[in-house]
């Protein structure tokens, strides 16, 4: 059982299963209080399901990509549940859980409970801000039903996506405007990763753009 965690776009917290599926999902979509909500979510998504912490085998954390502020949120969160659990805290990428739900749902309900491979090219997109998007692009589902990476993430601007993704330009893609990613199909991917010992992601964040605010290199020399 898996307690899942993203916070790369909105906010979102869900509880799943192998064998009983997703057992509660909550979210908020603002892209701005991930601090204020992350821990209700946690505390909401675990009394939806009705499942104490000692229940849990792992905690999963998305690790993007994201903007800087609000991916470490949701990183950080789930690190600290995952040591106070006693559980391991895996990575999931945040797109990779976005091209698993769209595909498999596209392969049918079939494919996607049993693994089958589908041949379905699909660029996820979404919102960077700073007038930029993160995109990758995916070449469907392999034998296992687990999306298959052609190239990315990587941040581009809109008018500049075509260029940047080449061969992929003409695949179909989702919405930076409304593409969310789900706590549920991040948790279910890890599941089906576990499921057949599949590598998980690193467990570095994958911010895309340097922070804002950086250490400082030290006193400047004063001149006389």
């Amino acid at each position: 059982m898996i307690l899942a965690i993203d916070t790369s776009a909105g906010s979102a917290v869900a509880v799943v299963d192998r064998d009983g599926g997703v057992l509660a999902e909550c979210a908020v979509a603002d892209t701005r209080r991930h601090a204020e909500v992350i821990g209700t979510l946690i505390d909401e998504a675990l009394r939806v399901a009705g499942v104490e912490p000692s229940r849990l085998s792992a905690v999963v954390a998305g690790v993007g990509p994201g903007p800087f502020t609000g991916l470490r949120v949701g990183i950080v969160a789930a690190r600290a549940f995952a040591f106070g659990a006693g559980v391991p805290c895996l990575a999931v990428g945040s797109h990779d859980a976005v091209a698993f739900e769209r595909l498999s749902a596209e392969a049918g309900r079939d494919v996607a409970e049993a693994g089958g491979r589908l041949d379905s090219p699909l660029v996820v997109v979404t919102d960077a801000r700073r007038r930029e998007v993160a995109w990758s692009a995916w070449a469907g589902l392999d034998g296992d039903g687990l999306p298959v990476l052609l190239d990315g993430p990587a941040l581009v601007r809109p008018a500049d996506l075509d260029d940047a993704t080449g061969a992929s330009s003409g695949s179909p893609r989702t919405d930076p405007d409304a593409t969310v990613v789900s706590a549920a199909a991040l948790g279910m991917l890890a599941e089906r990763l576990f499921e057949h010992g599949r590598a998980f992601a690193a467990p570095e964040p994958l911010y895309l753009r340097e922070p804002d605010v950086t250490p400082s290199a030290g006193p400047k020399p004063v001149g006389r």
